[in-house]
Order: C-alpha cells, then structure tokens, then sequence
C-alpha cells in the first residue's frame, strides 16, 4: 500500500478513531514490548488486524494505543525485507534454531510418549507458527516473569489436540506466538480453538486475580488468530 492509499484509508471511517491517530505515520512498527516480535521482523500490524476484525467500531477498545506524537519518514522506519521474498526463510531459520535447544527436544520427546507414539515412526508434515491476542490486547502477563515457566508448560500438554507437537515461542504481555508440528489431520481453526481453551482454563485457574485484569472477562484469549506455515 503506498502513502497515497494509506491516507486515504486513514481518513474514511472505516477505521476506529483509536486506530487513525495509532497510524498518523506510515512507518512500520515491530511490537517494543515483545523481544520475539522484534527478532522475527513480525510487525505489530498483524496484531491491530487481529484486534481489529473481532470488535465493532462503535464500542473498539485497544490497550495497545500508541499516539503518534511525530511524523517519521517510512523510509527510514521500513522493516527491512518484511514484504520480499526472504522473509519467510529467514522466519523458518530464526524458529528451527529456536527449536534445537536440548529443553525443546525433551519436552518434545515427552509429550510423544504421553500421545503413546513412536517417535521413530512420527511423520511430521506441518509446522505452524500462531500468534494470538490478549482480550482487547490488554497487558495482563506483567511482570512476563511470573508467568512464563507457568504458561510454557500448558502447550506441550495440547501436543494431543494438534495431534502432533505445540510448543510456546513466547509469551508478551498482550499476546503469545505457538509454535506447532501436526500431521495435517486436524484443521488449524481447531487446533487453534482447542488450544486457547485448555490454556485459557489452565491459566484462570492458577492465576484467578486475571480476572481483574481482563475486566471480569472470563476469557483470556480473543478469537482471531494469525497462522503462517513454515515448514
């Protein structure tokens, strides 16, 4: 989309006012408070979208909303090689070395045995990776400390729900990225679906004092989801 475009859409009313003063500049924005984000080149936009396309302009609300207080050149904020072709390589190399660590392996490893599988018999065909919201983007994983070991020990255990292997990237405060193996059985809605509920239940019930967080919301995760296979 070039500049003309861009202002063009900014000034219809497709857009909530929230949004509109978040992109007065065309620059591209990697998310600042997730280091996976910044390291994967992932864009913060993709995560707007996700926000976006599940709430009703007349009642939007966004916890993520960064006013722009200056104009910057695209030029010199565009993310560099995020629409061209390397991108998806660089994603796929950046999560295969993520994925070699010997913690990775035996979790992995463990979570084949509780399926009762072979892992010399294992055929993976799909790796995914997944990234979803927090409800309305709300920053409820602060500090990520206390959380993390916590939330990174849910996704192995819906290794059988994807009927393959699930494994969390990393957790933000306002979202988390997945990564997942399946043997293509399952489609990703339901893989997606079947993982928020485990999580979502996991979670409120060792951290009940979310709740407050999330507004009394009893649900953690929003239903979109962004899913790119890598693999």
């Amino acid at each position: 989309m070039d500049r003309l475009e861009k202002e063009k859409m900014l000034s219809s009313n497709e857009l909530p006012a929230k949004c509109i003063e978040c992109n007065k500049s065309t620059a591209s924005r990697l998310h600042k408070k997730c280091r996976f984000c910044n390291e994967l080149e992932f864009e913060e936009s993709v995560l707007c979208d996700l926000n976006r396309c599940i709430q009703s302009q007349s009642d939007f609300d966004c916890h993520a909303f960064q006013p722009m207080l200056k104009l910057v050149s695209p030029l010199k904020n565009k993310v560099p090689g995020f629409n061209d072709g390397s991108t998806r390589e660089i994603k796929k190399n950046f999560i295969s070395e993520l994925l070699k660590s010997d913690k990775i392996k035996y979790e992995r490893a463990l979570a084949l045995q509780k399926l009762a599988r072979d892992p010399d018999g294992v055929y993976v065909q799909l790796e995914f990776h997944i990234a979803w919201n927090v409800s309305q983007r709300k920053s409820v994983f602060i500090p990520t400390g206390e959380f993390i070991d916590f939330v990174n020990g849910i996704f192995p255990k819906c290794s059988d729900m994807v009927r393959g292997f699930a494994y969390l990237l990393h957790l933000a405060p306002d979202h988390v990225h997945v990564y997942v193996e399946s043997d293509g059985d399952l489609s990703v809605e339901e893989m997606v679906r079947g993982m928020k509920r485990l999580s979502n239940k996991t979670i409120l019930e060792t951290f009940p004092l979310l709740r407050d967080k999330l507004g009394g919301n009893v649900k953690i995760w929003d239903e979109a989801y962004f899913v790119e296979t890598i693999g």
